[in-house]
């Protein structure tokens, strides 16, 4: 039977203020494998690839690992407990609508639009790194250029249906996939003798260190007197890069409203987020520890982002030719395939905050089962890349990667929330956890611990700005924060709604109904090769 469902929190009802005849549907086209690919390519990125320089070279290997083993058992609590109601209530923007239903309206808003400007922003970032990994090579083409290309480039791939993307971003998350799982045989190789320098074994872990040099965060540069202090405030660096570099495992519920069977593709994919997550980041991390040392000049490199990759640093003082080329065009698969889900999913936030009421309807507007009002919004942030041509733009483009980050761990935080509420929900109305589509193991104690978690991290993320009080230093790391306050004092004059709903008036019902109603068709694997990416997606 061909069914085609509601993909949103909507009613049947087309909403009253839409001109009759425009579509407000997205479609569920997307399949299990395209959905574990798009929460695998949205996560790796830049943040993995340049951005893990920083706590390598601040905290040395050893606490940089650590953070980042900490900070992915928070990512993992996240999306068990995203996983959880995602697959109960599969709803397009899955959590910034649940926000909305389960805590408050403003909340809800708050979050949804913070979470859609952490989205747009990171666009602009994606967009205005890739001409600087292009000039790796040449630097022939204005930097300028290649930012319009690849905008233009990106923002029509977005238009196309769903099934386009997914298929497109299942590809080149799959070059991504193939080239971090090559490089991991490749570093275990140099690590055992492979390279130029014998045996590499733990020999960075002895000289010069495994914990940094517990440099002064007053941004002097000197080494603080009191080295276990340093070396402390070296991991809570990790942390912050760590949370960053994590952001995007979410974005398995997030799609759930566009997958053909969520509650089968989103279960599945949820289940494999744990040992991704393990392969692709923490043993990354490792081996980065092992053939890099902390005091490597490289990796304060102001020369180009990827001259401070510590993976082209790996590959360079191991001593393989040509291969530094070859991943550098592997790393500018990895920022496009990163953009492309940036657009994706900041397109689908806006597309449930129209449908939640805390955005204008418009943005429901679709073609196709594509959401093109808010495809084109969402892209139009990524011009915001052309503020890194100016030197004058660099001081207000770091004020926008903080509000990237932290409104992404904001967003964690309420996921946290959420389930939190919609297990007392379920209590409440005597609804056992074990007849739901998938029941997350550990709750409700995961979701306490990753909000308890990021509560504490958001609000120490900005320590350096208190030693030697600069009132830059500390709008530039609470100026999200700071934001998320005032948007959500905005709504709640705006709505007067209550500050948080009562258990009996949350509703857990619409959407659920809806998918309850369907015959999902099996996406059963009919060959070899769709089993082999079953298995690997």
């Amino acid at each position: 039977m061909d069914t085609q469902p509601l993909a949103t929190g909507a009613s049947d009802e087309e909403p009253k203020d839409i001109p009759q005849g425009r579509e407000t549907k997205v479609e569920r086209s997307l399949k299990a494998r395209q959905v574990s690919m798009i929460a695998l390519g949205g996560t790796i990125g830049t943040g993995l690839f340049i951005g893990s320089a920083t706590p390598l070279a601040v905290a040395g290997p050893v606490n940089a690992l650590i953070a980042y083993i900490f900070i992915a058992s928070i990512a993992y609590s996240v999306t068990q407990s995203l996983g959880e109601m995602a697959t109960y209530i599969p709803i397009t923007g899955s959590f910034a609508t649940f926000t909305t239903r389960f805590v408050s309206q403003s909340f809800g808003a708050m979050n949804g639009w913070m979470y859609w400007f952490s989205w747009a922003i990171t666009f602009a970032i994606e967009i205005s790194v890739v001409g600087q990994v292009i000039q790796y090579w040449t630097k022939s083409v204005p930097l300028a250029a290649w930012i319009g290309i690849f905008f233009t480039i990106l923002t029509v791939a977005n238009l196309f249906p769903v099934k386009f993307y997914g298929e497109v971003e299942f590809w080149v998350a799959a070059i991504k996939i193939v080239a971090i799982v090559g490089w991991l045989v490749y570093a275990f190789c140099m690590v055992c003798g492979a390279g130029k320098t014998g045996p590499v074994g733990f020999r960075y872990w002895r000289n010069p260190g495994p914990w940094g040099p517990a440099l002064s965060p007053d941004e002097s540069g000197n080494v603080m007197a009191n080295k276990n202090l340093g070396r402390f405030l070296g991991f809570l660096s990790s942390l912050i890069n760590a949370s960053f570099t994590y952001q995007g495992t979410e974005l398995v519920g997030v799609t759930a409203g566009e997958t053909k069977n969520p509650r089968v593709a989103v279960p599945k994919a949820i289940r494999k987020v744990f040992y991704r997550i393990m392969i692709f980041f923490v043993l990354t991390i490792l081996f980065m520890g092992l053939l890099v040392p902390y005091d490597d000049p490289k990796l304060a490199s102001k020369d180009s982002y990827i001259s401070s990759s510590p993976f082209v640093i790996a590959i360079q003082n191991s001593g393989t030719p040509v291969l530094p080329s070859i991943f550098n065009a592997v790393i500018l698969c990895t920022i496009i395939s990163a953009g492309n889900s940036n657009v994706y999913i900041a397109s689908r936030t806006l597309y449930a905050l129209a449908d939640s009421k805390v955005a204008p309807k418009f943005f429901m507007w679709t073609r196709g089962g594509v959401p093109i009002i808010s495809v084109l919004f969402s892209a139009a942030f990524g011009l915001l890349g052309f503020l890194v041509v100016s030197k004058s733009g660099n001081t207000v483009f770091e004020w926008l990667v903080n509000i990237s980050a932290v409104a992404g761990m904001i967003a964690w935080i309420f996921i946290g929330v959420c389930h939190i509420r919609f297990q007392k929900v379920l209590a409440l109305r005597g609804i056992s956890r074990d007849s739901l589509p998938f029941k997350a193991p550990f709750q409700p104690y995961l979701a306490w611990y990753s909000t308890i978690a990021m509560v504490i991290i958001i609000f120490i993320q900005g320590y350096g700005s208190f030693f030697g009080f600069n009132a830059s230093n500390f709008f530039t790391a609470y100026i999200s924060l700071i934001l998320a306050v005032v948007l959500w004092i905005a709504f709640q004059i705006w709505f007067r709604c209550p500050l948080l709903l009562s258990l009996d008036q949350i509703d857990i019902d619409t959407g659920r109904r809806e998918a309850d109603n369907i015959i999902w068709e099996d996406d059963v694997p009919k060959n070899l090769w769709e089993k082999f990416w079953d298995i690997v997606a």
